[in-house]
Protein backbone atom coordinates (compact mmCIF):
# COMPACT_ATOMS: atom_id res chain seq x y z
CA UNK A 1 0.00 0.00 0.00
CA UNK A 2 1.64 3.15 -1.24
CA UNK A 3 2.12 5.88 1.67
CA UNK A 4 0.01 9.30 1.77
CA UNK A 5 2.76 12.27 0.98
CA UNK A 6 3.17 14.06 4.16
CA UNK A 7 3.88 17.45 1.74
CA UNK A 8 0.11 17.03 1.01
CA UNK A 9 -2.23 19.63 2.59
CA UNK A 10 -5.14 17.63 4.47
CA UNK A 11 -8.57 17.93 5.00
CA UNK A 12 -10.63 15.94 7.23
CA UNK A 13 -14.20 15.55 6.26
CA UNK A 14 -16.69 14.38 8.56
CA UNK A 15 -19.15 12.12 6.81
CA UNK A 16 -18.14 9.47 4.23
CA UNK A 17 -21.53 9.66 2.82
CA UNK A 18 -22.52 10.19 -1.43
CA UNK A 19 -21.88 14.39 -1.36
CA UNK A 20 -18.83 13.74 1.28
CA UNK A 21 -17.23 11.12 -1.05
CA UNK A 22 -18.76 12.63 -4.55
CA UNK A 23 -17.95 15.97 -3.95
CA UNK A 24 -15.94 17.76 -1.52
CA UNK A 25 -13.64 14.65 -1.23
CA UNK A 26 -13.06 14.44 -4.68
CA UNK A 27 -12.91 18.78 -5.48
CA UNK A 28 -10.23 18.41 -2.61
CA UNK A 29 -8.24 15.48 -3.65
CA UNK A 30 -8.29 16.41 -7.34
CA UNK A 31 -7.04 19.44 -5.98
CA UNK A 32 -3.65 17.84 -4.85
CA UNK A 33 -4.98 17.57 -1.34
CA UNK A 34 -5.18 14.77 1.43
CA UNK A 35 -8.09 13.74 2.27
CA UNK A 36 -9.02 12.05 5.92
CA UNK A 37 -13.08 11.00 6.01
CA UNK A 38 -14.17 10.53 9.48
CA UNK A 39 -17.36 8.73 9.26
CA UNK A 40 -19.42 6.41 11.45
CA UNK A 41 -19.84 3.75 9.00
CA UNK A 42 -16.93 1.37 10.08
CA UNK A 43 -17.10 -0.97 6.47
CA UNK A 44 -16.77 2.41 4.69
CA UNK A 45 -13.76 3.76 6.96
CA UNK A 46 -12.01 0.14 6.21
CA UNK A 47 -12.28 -0.43 3.12
CA UNK A 48 -10.92 3.50 2.15
CA UNK A 49 -8.10 2.48 4.33
CA UNK A 50 -7.85 -0.99 2.87
CA UNK A 51 -7.84 1.15 -0.91
CA UNK A 52 -6.62 4.29 -0.60
CA UNK A 53 -9.33 5.34 -3.60
CA UNK A 54 -12.49 5.24 -4.30
CA UNK A 55 -14.30 6.00 -8.09
CA UNK A 56 -16.75 8.65 -8.89
CA UNK A 57 -19.07 7.92 -11.51
CA UNK A 58 -19.68 11.30 -13.51
CA UNK A 59 -23.46 10.37 -15.21
CA UNK A 60 -23.96 12.60 -17.97
CA UNK A 61 -24.57 12.47 -22.18
CA UNK A 62 -21.58 10.24 -21.39
CA UNK A 63 -19.87 8.53 -18.66
CA UNK A 64 -16.90 9.44 -16.70
CA UNK A 65 -15.03 7.81 -14.48
CA UNK A 66 -12.61 9.82 -11.52
CA UNK A 67 -10.35 8.02 -9.62
CA UNK A 68 -10.06 9.58 -5.96
CA UNK A 69 -6.58 9.35 -4.81
CA UNK A 70 -4.87 10.28 -1.04
CA UNK A 71 -7.79 9.29 1.05
CA UNK A 72 -8.08 7.32 4.14
CA UNK A 73 -10.40 7.36 6.91
CA UNK A 74 -10.54 7.44 11.23
CA UNK A 75 -13.61 5.58 12.50
CA UNK A 76 -16.11 8.37 14.70
CA UNK A 77 -15.68 5.61 17.52
CA UNK A 78 -11.75 5.89 17.43
CA UNK A 79 -12.37 9.53 19.94
CA UNK A 80 -8.44 10.27 20.56
CA UNK A 81 -7.27 9.54 16.91
CA UNK A 82 -10.28 11.64 15.64
CA UNK A 83 -9.37 14.89 18.21
CA UNK A 84 -6.11 14.61 16.57
CA UNK A 85 -6.72 14.87 12.98
CA UNK A 86 -8.79 18.00 13.83
CA UNK A 87 -6.23 19.90 15.42
CA UNK A 88 -3.41 19.02 12.54
CA UNK A 89 -5.68 19.13 9.75
CA UNK A 90 -5.63 22.33 6.80
CA UNK A 91 -9.14 22.81 6.86
CA UNK A 92 -12.31 20.95 8.09
CA UNK A 93 -15.43 19.94 6.53
CA UNK A 94 -18.88 18.58 7.60
CA UNK A 95 -21.02 16.56 5.51
CA UNK A 96 -22.89 13.89 8.49
CA UNK A 97 -26.70 15.51 8.00
CA UNK A 98 -28.16 17.40 9.87
CA UNK A 99 -29.19 14.51 12.25
CA UNK A 100 -25.79 13.85 12.84
CA UNK A 101 -24.04 17.16 13.62
CA UNK A 102 -25.15 16.44 17.33
CA UNK A 103 -22.18 14.21 17.50
CA UNK A 104 -20.14 15.55 15.23
CA UNK A 105 -20.04 19.03 17.06
CA UNK A 106 -18.80 18.02 20.66
CA UNK A 107 -14.99 16.24 18.56
CA UNK A 108 -14.96 19.62 16.65
CA UNK A 109 -14.70 21.50 19.85
CA UNK A 110 -12.18 19.10 21.38
CA UNK A 111 -9.88 18.92 18.35
CA UNK A 112 -10.31 23.01 18.17
CA UNK A 113 -9.44 22.85 22.11
CA UNK A 114 -5.99 20.71 21.09
CA UNK A 115 -4.96 22.49 18.52
CA UNK A 116 -5.18 25.88 20.37
CA UNK A 117 -2.98 24.16 23.46
CA UNK A 118 -0.11 23.38 20.60
CA UNK A 119 -0.36 26.16 18.14
CA UNK A 120 -2.55 28.57 19.51
CA UNK A 121 -2.34 31.64 16.35
CA UNK A 122 -3.46 29.08 14.02
CA UNK A 123 -6.78 29.71 12.64
CA UNK A 124 -9.05 26.77 11.27
CA UNK A 125 -11.66 27.34 8.78
CA UNK A 126 -14.41 24.55 8.58
CA UNK A 127 -17.09 24.23 5.57
CA UNK A 128 -20.28 23.45 6.28
CA UNK A 129 -21.45 21.29 3.46
CA UNK A 130 -25.20 21.13 4.96
CA UNK A 131 -28.53 22.35 3.49
CA UNK A 132 -29.14 23.94 6.74
CA UNK A 133 -29.97 27.50 6.78
CA UNK A 134 -28.09 29.96 9.32
CA UNK A 135 -25.51 27.01 9.67
CA UNK A 136 -22.60 29.49 10.76
CA UNK A 137 -24.66 30.74 13.72
CA UNK A 138 -25.92 27.32 14.58
CA UNK A 139 -22.34 25.62 14.88
CA UNK A 140 -20.72 29.33 16.84
CA UNK A 141 -23.72 28.90 19.44
CA UNK A 142 -23.41 25.23 19.73
CA UNK A 143 -18.99 25.48 19.91
CA UNK A 144 -19.50 28.10 22.45
CA UNK A 145 -21.23 25.87 24.68
CA UNK A 146 -18.39 23.27 24.58
CA UNK A 147 -15.33 25.51 25.05
CA UNK A 148 -13.87 27.50 27.38
CA UNK A 149 -15.20 30.86 27.69
CA UNK A 150 -12.40 32.88 27.11
CA UNK A 151 -11.90 30.77 23.53
CA UNK A 152 -11.37 33.03 20.73
CA UNK A 153 -13.54 31.43 18.52
CA UNK A 154 -14.45 34.75 16.01
CA UNK A 155 -10.52 34.97 15.57
CA UNK A 156 -9.36 30.76 15.02
CA UNK A 157 -12.10 29.76 13.49
CA UNK A 158 -13.83 30.18 10.18
CA UNK A 159 -17.37 29.21 9.55
CA UNK A 160 -17.88 28.95 5.95
CA UNK A 161 -21.45 28.50 4.37
CA UNK A 162 -21.74 26.36 1.60
CA UNK A 163 -24.46 25.63 -1.47
CA UNK A 164 -24.43 22.02 -2.08
CA UNK A 165 -25.82 22.21 -5.73
CA UNK A 166 -24.36 18.64 -6.92
CA UNK A 167 -26.71 15.80 -7.33
CA UNK A 168 -25.89 12.78 -5.96
CA UNK A 169 -28.77 9.96 -6.33
CA UNK A 170 -29.74 7.12 -3.91
CA UNK A 171 -27.31 4.03 -5.00
CA UNK A 172 -28.80 1.02 -5.90
CA UNK A 173 -27.99 -2.34 -3.70
CA UNK A 174 -26.98 -4.00 -6.87
CA UNK A 175 -24.50 -1.57 -7.29
CA UNK A 176 -23.16 -0.97 -3.35
CA UNK A 177 -22.80 -4.83 -3.74
CA UNK A 178 -20.69 -4.64 -6.90
CA UNK A 179 -17.99 -1.32 -4.88
CA UNK A 180 -18.68 0.05 -1.85
CA UNK A 181 -17.07 3.07 -2.58
CA UNK A 182 -18.17 3.99 -5.72
CA UNK A 183 -20.54 6.77 -5.98
CA UNK A 184 -23.17 7.96 -8.79
CA UNK A 185 -22.81 11.78 -9.02
CA UNK A 186 -24.22 14.65 -11.85
CA UNK A 187 -21.39 16.38 -13.71
CA UNK A 188 -22.21 19.53 -11.70
CA UNK A 189 -19.02 20.69 -9.76
CA UNK A 190 -19.09 24.56 -8.31
CA UNK A 191 -18.80 24.26 -4.70
CA UNK A 192 -20.16 27.88 -3.75
CA UNK A 193 -19.14 29.42 -0.42
CA UNK A 194 -18.73 32.28 1.80
CA UNK A 195 -15.55 33.98 0.91
CA UNK A 196 -15.63 36.44 3.89
CA UNK A 197 -16.22 33.59 6.33
CA UNK A 198 -12.12 32.34 6.09
CA UNK A 199 -9.61 32.89 8.47
CA UNK A 200 -7.17 31.59 6.24
CA UNK A 201 -6.32 32.22 2.41
CA UNK A 202 -9.17 30.73 0.47
CA UNK A 203 -7.50 26.88 -1.05
CA UNK A 204 -6.74 27.45 -4.83
CA UNK A 205 -9.17 24.41 -5.86
CA UNK A 206 -10.97 24.27 -9.39
CA UNK A 207 -14.30 24.09 -8.51
CA UNK A 208 -14.89 26.72 -5.13
CA UNK A 209 -16.80 29.70 -5.98
CA UNK A 210 -16.47 31.75 -2.88
CA UNK A 211 -19.18 34.78 -2.98
CA UNK A 212 -19.51 37.58 -0.59
CA UNK A 213 -23.48 37.83 0.28
CA UNK A 214 -23.91 33.80 0.97
CA UNK A 215 -27.32 34.26 2.71
CA UNK A 216 -28.14 35.09 -0.76
CA UNK A 217 -26.74 32.02 -2.52
CA UNK A 218 -28.05 29.94 0.75
CA UNK A 219 -31.69 31.13 0.51
CA UNK A 220 -31.22 30.25 -3.43
CA UNK A 221 -30.11 27.04 -2.98
CA UNK A 222 -32.95 26.10 -0.70
CA UNK A 223 -35.66 28.01 -2.28
CA UNK A 224 -35.10 27.46 -5.77
CA UNK A 225 -33.20 24.44 -6.21
CA UNK A 226 -34.65 22.46 -3.72
CA UNK A 227 -38.06 23.90 -3.55
CA UNK A 228 -38.13 22.84 -7.61
CA UNK A 229 -36.62 19.46 -6.64
CA UNK A 230 -39.50 18.66 -3.94
CA UNK A 231 -42.30 20.30 -6.20
CA UNK A 232 -41.33 18.33 -8.47
CA UNK A 233 -41.65 15.01 -6.74
CA UNK A 234 -44.77 16.20 -4.99
CA UNK A 235 -46.53 16.64 -7.87
CA UNK A 236 -45.40 14.34 -9.83
CA UNK A 237 -46.49 11.36 -6.96
CA UNK A 238 -50.04 13.15 -7.03
CA UNK A 239 -50.29 13.05 -10.65
CA UNK A 240 -48.99 9.12 -10.79
CA UNK A 241 -47.51 7.49 -7.83
CA UNK A 242 -46.01 4.92 -10.44
CA UNK A 243 -43.46 7.08 -11.53
CA UNK A 244 -40.37 5.85 -10.12
CA UNK A 245 -37.64 8.84 -11.64
CA UNK A 246 -37.68 12.47 -11.67
CA UNK A 247 -37.46 12.38 -15.23
CA UNK A 248 -40.35 10.64 -15.61
CA UNK A 249 -42.30 13.54 -13.98
CA UNK A 250 -41.14 16.39 -15.67
CA UNK A 251 -41.54 14.80 -19.04
CA UNK A 252 -45.06 15.64 -18.10
CA UNK A 253 -45.84 18.91 -19.73
CA UNK A 254 -48.50 20.27 -17.57
CA UNK A 255 -45.71 18.82 -14.68
CA UNK A 256 -43.03 20.30 -16.26
CA UNK A 257 -44.85 24.13 -16.59
CA UNK A 258 -46.30 23.60 -13.13
CA UNK A 259 -42.85 22.97 -11.22
CA UNK A 260 -41.19 25.92 -13.62
CA UNK A 261 -44.05 28.37 -12.47
CA UNK A 262 -43.66 27.47 -8.74
CA UNK A 263 -39.78 28.06 -8.93
CA UNK A 264 -40.33 31.37 -10.65
CA UNK A 265 -42.40 32.06 -7.63
CA UNK A 266 -39.75 31.95 -5.32
CA UNK A 267 -37.64 33.35 -7.56
CA UNK A 268 -39.70 36.83 -7.22
CA UNK A 269 -39.59 36.37 -4.03
CA UNK A 270 -35.27 36.00 -3.68
CA UNK A 271 -35.74 39.17 -6.22
CA UNK A 272 -37.51 41.27 -3.60
CA UNK A 273 -35.05 40.02 -0.37
CA UNK A 274 -31.63 39.95 -2.70
CA UNK A 275 -32.01 42.80 -5.10
CA UNK A 276 -28.56 43.67 -5.45
CA UNK A 277 -27.71 40.37 -5.82
CA UNK A 278 -29.96 38.67 -8.32
CA UNK A 279 -32.13 39.67 -11.73
CA UNK A 280 -34.85 38.25 -13.12
CA UNK A 281 -32.80 37.08 -16.31
CA UNK A 282 -29.97 35.19 -13.90
CA UNK A 283 -32.51 33.57 -11.69
CA UNK A 284 -34.88 32.54 -14.90
CA UNK A 285 -31.57 31.07 -16.63
CA UNK A 286 -30.87 29.19 -13.38
CA UNK A 287 -33.98 27.57 -13.22
CA UNK A 288 -34.24 26.24 -16.65
CA UNK A 289 -30.56 24.80 -15.83
CA UNK A 290 -32.06 23.13 -13.41
CA UNK A 291 -35.02 21.58 -14.77
CA UNK A 292 -32.50 20.39 -17.25
CA UNK A 293 -30.55 19.13 -14.71
CA UNK A 294 -33.60 17.14 -13.32
CA UNK A 295 -34.71 15.51 -16.02
CA UNK A 296 -30.62 13.50 -16.32
CA UNK A 297 -31.91 9.92 -17.71
CA UNK A 298 -28.26 8.75 -16.71
CA UNK A 299 -28.28 9.83 -13.21
CA UNK A 300 -31.40 8.20 -12.79
CA UNK A 301 -32.31 10.42 -9.23
CA UNK A 302 -35.54 8.86 -7.81
CA UNK A 303 -38.52 10.45 -6.57
CA UNK A 304 -38.76 8.84 -3.51
CA UNK A 305 -35.09 10.37 -2.28
CA UNK A 306 -36.60 13.95 -3.43
CA UNK A 307 -39.41 13.74 -1.78
CA UNK A 308 -39.04 11.42 1.30
CA UNK A 309 -37.80 12.62 4.58
CA UNK A 310 -41.41 15.07 4.98
CA UNK A 311 -40.97 15.83 8.61
CA UNK A 312 -37.51 17.72 7.91
CA UNK A 313 -38.23 19.01 4.71
CA UNK A 314 -41.89 20.47 5.85
CA UNK A 315 -40.20 22.47 8.30
CA UNK A 316 -40.25 25.71 9.63
CA UNK A 317 -37.06 27.48 7.84
CA UNK A 318 -36.77 24.34 5.40
CA UNK A 319 -37.58 24.93 1.34
CA UNK A 320 -41.58 25.16 0.80
CA UNK A 321 -42.67 26.52 4.36
CA UNK A 322 -39.70 28.90 4.92
CA UNK A 323 -40.13 30.28 1.38
CA UNK A 324 -44.17 31.07 2.08
CA UNK A 325 -42.64 32.47 5.31
CA UNK A 326 -40.22 34.60 3.76
CA UNK A 327 -42.96 35.34 1.15
CA UNK A 328 -45.08 36.65 4.01
CA UNK A 329 -42.38 39.05 5.21
CA UNK A 330 -42.01 40.78 1.71
CA UNK A 331 -45.87 41.04 1.02
CA UNK A 332 -44.92 38.35 -2.22
CA UNK A 333 -47.46 35.36 -3.61
CA UNK A 334 -46.61 32.06 -2.18
CA UNK A 335 -50.55 30.25 -3.82
CA UNK A 336 -48.29 27.43 -6.03
CA UNK A 337 -45.59 27.34 -3.07
CA UNK A 338 -48.49 26.40 -0.85
CA UNK A 339 -49.93 24.17 -3.44
CA UNK A 340 -46.86 21.73 -3.27
CA UNK A 341 -46.69 22.10 0.71
CA UNK A 342 -49.95 20.66 0.49
CA UNK A 343 -49.45 18.09 -1.80
CA UNK A 344 -46.27 17.06 0.19
CA UNK A 345 -48.58 15.91 3.05
CA UNK A 346 -50.15 13.08 0.47
CA UNK A 347 -46.82 12.10 -0.58
CA UNK A 348 -45.87 8.31 0.27
CA UNK A 349 -42.97 7.30 -2.40
CA UNK A 350 -40.92 4.72 -1.29
CA UNK A 351 -37.96 3.24 -1.96
CA UNK A 352 -36.53 0.41 -4.53
CA UNK A 353 -37.66 -2.36 -1.88
CA UNK A 354 -40.84 -0.84 -1.69
CA UNK A 355 -40.49 0.72 1.75
CA UNK A 356 -41.57 4.28 3.12
CA UNK A 357 -38.65 6.82 4.71
CA UNK A 358 -38.78 5.51 8.47
CA UNK A 359 -40.16 9.66 9.93
CA UNK A 360 -42.80 9.17 6.62
CA UNK A 361 -44.81 6.25 8.62
CA UNK A 362 -44.95 8.70 11.64
CA UNK A 363 -46.09 11.84 9.20
CA UNK A 364 -48.96 9.34 7.68
CA UNK A 365 -50.17 9.31 11.15
CA UNK A 366 -50.03 12.77 12.29
CA UNK A 367 -51.48 13.83 8.78
CA UNK A 368 -54.30 11.69 9.83
CA UNK A 369 -55.38 14.71 12.49
CA UNK A 370 -55.71 16.97 9.18
CA UNK A 371 -53.83 19.70 7.34
CA UNK A 372 -54.04 22.10 10.25
CA UNK A 373 -52.61 19.83 12.34
CA UNK A 374 -49.75 19.29 10.20
CA UNK A 375 -49.30 23.22 9.42
CA UNK A 376 -48.67 23.75 13.10
CA UNK A 377 -47.07 20.73 14.31
CA UNK A 378 -44.65 20.31 11.22
CA UNK A 379 -44.58 23.29 9.77
CA UNK A 380 -44.39 25.59 12.88
CA UNK A 381 -47.03 28.17 11.63
CA UNK A 382 -49.16 30.20 13.85
CA UNK A 383 -53.15 29.76 14.00
CA UNK A 384 -53.62 33.11 14.89
CA UNK A 385 -50.99 34.91 13.36
CA UNK A 386 -51.13 32.46 9.80
CA UNK A 387 -54.81 32.44 10.17
CA UNK A 388 -54.74 32.93 5.75
CA UNK A 389 -52.63 30.47 5.01
CA UNK A 390 -54.39 27.67 7.42
CA UNK A 391 -57.90 28.36 5.43
CA UNK A 392 -55.88 28.79 1.55
CA UNK A 393 -54.23 25.16 2.25
CA UNK A 394 -57.77 23.83 3.34
CA UNK A 395 -58.84 25.54 0.10
CA UNK A 396 -55.64 23.81 -1.44
CA UNK A 397 -56.74 20.30 -0.14
CA UNK A 398 -60.36 20.27 -1.29
CA UNK A 399 -59.34 20.93 -4.71
CA UNK A 400 -56.10 18.01 -4.63
CA UNK A 401 -59.28 15.81 -3.18
CA UNK A 402 -61.78 16.63 -5.82
CA UNK A 403 -58.57 16.02 -8.74
CA UNK A 404 -56.87 13.17 -6.68
CA UNK A 405 -59.14 11.12 -4.97
CA UNK A 406 -57.78 7.57 -5.43
CA UNK A 407 -54.29 8.58 -4.10
CA UNK A 408 -55.50 11.03 -1.29
CA UNK A 409 -58.65 8.83 0.05
CA UNK A 410 -58.34 9.01 3.41
CA UNK A 411 -55.63 11.08 4.25
CA UNK A 412 -55.76 14.20 6.14
CA UNK A 413 -58.95 13.76 8.05
CA UNK A 414 -59.79 14.07 11.07
CA UNK A 415 -59.53 10.98 13.01
CA UNK A 416 -62.29 9.56 15.21
CA UNK A 417 -61.44 10.34 19.09
CA UNK A 418 -58.55 12.48 18.51
CA UNK A 419 -58.52 16.06 19.14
Amino acid sequence: MALISRDLKKLVLFGAGKIGRSFIGQLFSLGGWEVVFIDTYKPIIEELNRRRNYNVIIKGETTEILNIKNVRGVYTGNTEWVVNEVASADILAVSVGQGGLAGTIPLIARGLLQRFQSNPDQPLDIIIAENLRNASEYLHGELQKLLPSDFPIKKLVGLVETSIGKMVPIMQEKDMEEDALQVFAEPYNSLILDKLAFRNPIPEIPGLSPKENMKAWVDRKLFIHNLGHATAAYLGYLHDPGFAYLYEVLSVPELHKQVRDTMLQAADILLKKYPDEFTPETLTDHIDDLLYRFQNKALGDTVYRVGCDLWRKLSLEDRLTGAIKLARELNQPYDRILHSLVAACYFRGTDENGRLFSGDVEFDEEFKNGITHILKVVCGFDERKDGRIFAEAEEIQNQIQQKCGAVTKGRGQKAEGKN
